[in-house]
């Protein structure tokens, strides 16, 4: 179930963020300020914070929801602000000097966003949302607090049955490990083939 509602944050709350941080290159200072009060908003308050209020708040305004799917929301929503400013600085980083060279190219402002600037700008964000993504699966062991039974709350449970937290946890930290390396090994992959 980790992996389940971590993949799941990871693909929505990639998704979220390329189209914020677009959005935050694209918009004007007007426009695109409630989108980074929100993006503030989602960073600056810890993830138990919001996740308890997404669970509780939905549920005392009637909308309740089950753990799996408030983490997975609370989780996408908290990858998405940091992804956001990942694209966001991806793009700003692109060299003025490519771009005008795109330019003196005959490209339309179009096709230079579309051929230099995005794949220019979300290479050179890569580790830094790889980075993220190892982040969320990390930060899933917090979705126990609203009473999703993931990894660490399966192992709390265990723990109090056999009374052998030492196995226990390190068995804990051996999954989050075989879940984790894979992820930033296709990371550096990336990079090299990249050569970020």
């Amino acid at each position: 179930m980790t992996v389940l509602m971590t993949l799941a944050a990871c693909a929505i709350g990639t998704l979220l963020g390329v189209l914020a941080g677009l959005a935050k290159v694209a918009l004007g200072p007007t426009l695109r300020a409630p989108l980074d009060a929100a993006t503030d908003a989602l960073r600056s308050v810890p993830l138990l914070v919001q996740l308890t209020l997404l669970y509780a708040g939905l549920g005392i305004l009637g909308l309740p929801l089950n753990p799996f799917t408030a983490g997975a929301i609370g989780l996408s929503l908290y990858a998405a602000a940091y992804i956001g400013e990942i694209v966001r600085g991806g793009i700003l980083a692109v060299p003025i000097t490519l771009r005008k060279a795109a330019r003196g190219l005959g490209l339309t402002r179009r096709q230079e966003y579309v051929h230099v600037v995005l794949p220019v700008g979300l290479i050179s964000a890569l580790p830094a949302w790889i980075g993220v993504l190892v982040g969320v699966v990390k930060d899933s062991a917090i979705a126990a607090v609203i009473g999703y039974i993931e990894l660490l709350r399966t192992a709390q449970i265990i723990i109090t049955r056999t009374q052998e937290p030492v196995i226990v946890l390190l068995a804990a930290g051996v999954f989050y490990f075989v879940i984790c390396y894979p992820v930033s090994q296709l990371g550096a992959r990336l990079e090299a083939r990249f050569k970020l």
